[in-house]
């Protein structure tokens, strides 16, 4: 039986509470593989889009943009936590930081880098949460090219 080599892991961050237990487990692959650890974040823009057919963007509005730099930070603090992570570990971890709509912008990423497996995870939201909020990582297990490893976390927030 063949080994398997990842070694371009992408790790994508929510930033939550939750996240920590999806940046161990690629971590952990890295370790194992002599990989290297892309940690992603996508700044949502979603809410940039058009209301009830309005071409005026909400982005001119000073409020929008205080709320999309307010989540460009914490996708910086994202990204660096999983960094400062894999360097006590010794893994090499590349952040990286991305705006659009996140599953879109997430498999974009790593089949345009070429990466050999995402690491990510899900609150486990079901029922009317899911219909209401839609899952990234469904998106992502239904349409992306590269394999998607999903941690699932117990984690309460």
């Amino acid at each position: 039986m063949e080994a398997i080599n990842f070694k371009k892991i992408m790790v994508a961050t929510d930033g939550s509470a939750c996240s920590g237990l999806v940046a161990e487990k690629g971590i952990e692959l890295a370790r194992l593989s002599g990989g290297k650890i892309y940690a992603v974040y996508v700044v949502s823009t979603d809410y940039l889009a058009p209301i009830n057919g309005d071409s005026f963007p909400m982005s001119v509005d000073p409020y929008w943009e205080s709320i999309h730099e307010a989540w460009k930070k914490q996708g910086h603090k994202a990204v660096n936590s999983v960094k400062n992570l894999g360097e006590k570990k010794g893994i090499n971890v590349e952040p990286v930081l991305l705006e659009g709509n996140p599953s879109e912008e997430l498999i974009r990423y790593a089949e345009e880098e070429k990466m050999d497996i995402i690491v990510m995870g899900t609150l486990g939201k079901t029922g009317l949460d899911k219909l209401l909020l839609g899952s990234v990582a469904e998106k992502m297990v239904r349409h992306s090219k590269v394999p998607v490893m999903v941690v699932r976390d117990n984690c309460k927030l």
